[in-house]
């Protein structure tokens, strides 16, 4: 572990971003070039002692989980982060890792998109990042491990992964998964991670037998979808997708129309979402 030059590489790109750049308000009375050291450890989920100790070359070897939240904190980009893994004596992280790091430029999106809904899905449909108002509206995602990452795996092996959606959406969004499922295991060849979900899928769960062998390949995401909110009651939402083709992830957005019923549910899951952070709660936007 090169402590000196790990050390000053996180001070050069923690002194290198403004608050703008990751979506928090300037204040008065900042001295500090670039960020605070409390702001980094805010965006990482960490304690302020936890990133001072290793920005000043004192801390313990840090887990891949805090390098994955800081290099995402720090908005660094693939090369970047796989710098900084080297320097904290990992090594490059492997293929399944890198593939779950989000692009700086996703990431700035997602930073004005703080009272909408939307959240980030790698080809497996792991989440790797949220909003706060998609955590309030559908929970924290990004904290799963194995292939419960996955949202084609929780859907079929955990019934609570379903109490979002509307009963008339429940069918669709199974076929859905599915279709998305063998497109990537197809892409990616019968040893890859896509395919090992597939045939976990096929000893766990009847229901995603039946609907694989249909072959079915239907479009990736309808426009509108139908949720059932503990909170706040049904919500209609237009679904947006932004692809990022060279990092191979989906930023899904919703949204509500003007006015309506379901736009006023969206401000009151927003408000929820503030308090619920303010008050401690952990929305953790990214893991490794």
């Amino acid at each position: 572990m090169e402590y000196a030059e790990l050390s000053d590489f996180l001070r050069k790109r923690r002194e290198a971003l403004q608050p703008e750049d990751v979506g928090m308000p300037r204040g008065r009375r900042r001295r500090t070039p670039g960020l605070r050291r409390e702001e980094v450890a805010v965006l990482a989920s960490m304690s302020t002692d936890y990133y001072s100790r290793l920005e000043g070359g004192r801390g313990p070897q840090p887990s891949v989980e805090m390098l994955g939240a800081i290099a995402r904190a720090l908005r660094l980009t693939l090369e970047e982060r796989d710098y900084l893994f080297v320097l904290a004596g990992h090594g490059t992280p492997p293929r399944t890792t890198r593939a779950r790091h989000v692009d700086p430029g996703m990431l700035r999106i997602m930073d004005r998109l703080q009272d909408t809904p939307a959240l980030l899905l790698n080809r497996w449909g792991e989440a790797v990042a949220q909003t706060p108002a998609h955590v309030a509206l559908a929970g924290e995602l990004t904290s799963f491990e194995g292939m419960e990452r996955s949202e084609h795996y929780r859907w079929f092996t955990d019934p609570e992964s379903r109490i979002l959606y509307r009963e008339d959406e429940v069918d669709r969004h199974s076929r859905l998964l599915v279709s998305m499922l063998r497109m990537t295991a197809t892409t990616d060849g019968p040893k890859s991670y896509a395919a090992s979900i597939v045939a976990a899928l096929q000893k766990a769960s009847p229901e995603f037998v039946a609907i694989w062998e249909r072959h079915e390949v239907i479009p990736a995401h309808s426009r509108t979808k139908h949720f059932r909110h503990h909170a706040v009651g049904e919500l209609d939402l237009y679904c947006e997708l932004i692809n990022n083709a060279d990092q191979q992830q989906l930023l899904v957005v919703f949204t509500a129309e003007p006015g309506s019923e379901s736009a006023e549910k969206l401000r009151l899951l927003s408000v929820l979402g503030s308090q619920s952070m303010s008050s401690g709660q952990d929305f953790r936007r990214e893991l490794i």
